[in-house]
């Protein structure tokens, strides 16, 4: 097929695609990808080249079901064409074929070609540039080193902002190799796990890759090490463990035992590519490279990684950019998104009131106050997680001098009143409010989420407000400031340490969104830090 000229039916793919004429079946470094399925993503594509080494360019031509993938090497190149000759790659379900382009290098127009360059960027960003930075030892003595270590490791998430189940985990760590056992528990409030490998190099080669990474954009961070343990005892399978060698152990519970269908998929976790170069420890060749394709988020660079509509305002956006990078498992479970907060105090709690302190753990839609029980409301958050996140940090805390009670609610929304009647402005919808802190994309809130504390962060502060200045404005609500500090680097951002954690409560719900001046708004959030 000759490609001087290819373009595709629809518009926003049309590229201008120019290269030296190659004769037929000579070795390039441009792979040509046929029989792709219609639903295709440039990550997808890229997720094909990614363990043979740099993928250095990328023609989409989605009305053919076809790609052109340049790799930075014609030595990559030939690996990749022979691998995928003797074992064919699936991409849901559909068989993909390649074969070597019959021009030498890609150049493409950058303007019609977008998405696929903010992919590569997003790629090339995650590796600094380079894509050998995790390359397979091959050398005696690493991999000496590396049958030392033990084939179980320790996994901490951080940032939790979404659940994390053991399926999750499966089909993540499933990409490097077979996961024989998982078991999970929540140590020092913290989600962890043990994952047992099949041996000690596809452990290594895990840890090497995952290390680090997020398995949601901007949150749920993977730190993982190995541990001392060398085998896993699961006595059942559920939820909280799993043997996936004895399908026959018993639940220990109430739920019901997994069904054949389920437990098939749980062997599979087939992920992007079916036939993936990650089939076992040993299932790569010497030069292989191993990159990132588990459909995990690359930090530090959600703006390409918004181009590419992996974001994460929510639930759905989750999902969304999961299934988008081929994990349709990474959703996070759905439950409950209205809470019912009761004991509250009826002479000082306002909608607004609520709306910013249940705000810090989630985008609040409405709050209601009810009418005749004013000590009691119904707040409604974005998704169920955001709702169990709320319901968890701030359960027991005092408010106006008031231990709060926060529950999940049978409600599953709150209702506005009807045109007409009035209610005393204790129902508000705040589905529009600029001051929802998670709908941006990348947003650095989904990493600073954390419990009631007495030390406040508070960042935006303009040049010309001082020390004092803040001090003087916390003191106002009749707290005691007991420390503040600013940032060394950045005097936009300070510390703050009130008398009590309710001090700060109150702090936050007063002071929060306060008119500087010099159209600096202040943020305020609770800290982990002290002073």
């Amino acid at each position: 097929m000759r490609t001087s000229s290819s373009s595709c039916s629809n518009g926003n793919d049309t590229k201008k695609f120019k290269g030296d004429v190659r004769s037929s079946g000579v070795p390039s470094r441009v792979v040509h990808v046929r029989k792709l399925p219609n639903d295709i993503n440039e990550a997808e594509v890229i997720g094909l080249g990614l363990p043979f080494g740099k993928v250095t360019n990328l023609l989409m031509l989605k009305g053919k079901n076809q790609a052109f993938l340049e790799l930075n090497s014609e030595e990559c190149a030939q690996t990749m064409v022979n691998y995928y000759s003797s074992v064919t790659p699936y991409i849901r379900n559909h068989p993909i074929y390649m074969q070597y382009s019959t021009h030498k290098e890609l150049k493409t127009d950058n303007s019609p070609n977008q998405r696929a360059q903010a992919a590569l960027q997003a790629v090339n960003a995650l590796h600094g540039g380079g894509m050998g930075g995790m390359a397979i030892p091959t050398d005696p003595a690493s991999i000496a080193g590396a049958a030392a270590q033990s084939p179980v490791l320790r996994v901490i998430v951080e940032n939790l902002f979404y659940p994390v189940t053991l399926e999750v985990l499966h089909q993540i760590f499933s990409k490097f190799g077979t996961v024989l056992k998982i078991i999970t528990f929540t140590k020092n409030n913290q989600f962890q796990a043990l994952i047992q490998h099949v041996d000690s190099m596809t452990a290594q080669h895990a840890k090497l890759s995952l290390d680090g990474q997020n398995i949601y954009n901007a949150c749920c961070t993977l730190r993982i090490s190995f541990s001392k343990l060398t085998s896993l005892n699961v006595k059942y399978n559920n939820d909280k463990s799993r043997d996936y060698t004895r399908p026959d152990l018993p639940t220990a519970d109430s739920q019901p035992s997994l069904d054949p269908q389920t437990m098939a998929a749980a062997f599979a976790a087939p992920g992007i590519i079916s036939a993936s170069p990650y089939g076992g420890a040993h299932a790569f060749p010497p030069a292989f490279a191993i990159q990132q394709t588990a459909g995990l988020s690359m930090p530090g660079i959600p703006t390409a990684l918004a181009s590419l509509g992996v974001s994460h305002g929510g639930m759905a956006a989750a999902a969304a950019a999961a299934t988008r990078l081929g994990f349709t498992g990474l959703t996070p479970t759905a439950g409950h998104n209205v809470l019912l907060v009761s004991n509250l105090n009826p002479q000082s709690v306002t909608p607004h009131c609520l709306f910013i302190l249940f705000g810090v753990y989630g985008d609040v839609m409405r709050v209601k106050i009810l009418f005749n029980k004013k000590e009691n409301a119904l707040v409604q958050m974005s998704d169920g997680t955001q709702a169990q996140l709320a319901m968890s940090h701030l359960n027991g805390q005092r408010l106006h001098g008031r231990e709060m009670r926060v529950t999940f609610s049978k409600h599953t929304t709150v209702q506005l009143p009807r045109e007409g009647h009035e209610d005393q402005g204790l129902t508000k919808d705040y589905s529009n409010s600029p001051l929802h802190r998670f709908k941006k994309p990348g947003s650095k809130n989904y990493s600073n989420i954390f419990p009631p504390s007495a030390t406040l962060h508070l960042s935006n502060i303009p040049p010309a407000v001082v020390e004092d200045d803040l001090k003087r404005l916390f003191a106002s609500s009749g707290a005691t400031v007991k420390a503040f500090k600013f940032f060394q680097k950045d005097h936009k951002m300070a510390l703050i340490q009130m008398g009590s954690v309710e001090e700060a409560i109150d702090c936050l719900i007063k002071f929060h969104n306060h008119d500087l001046g010099e159209n600096h708004h202040l943020r305020v959030s609770f800290s982990k830090s002290t002073i």
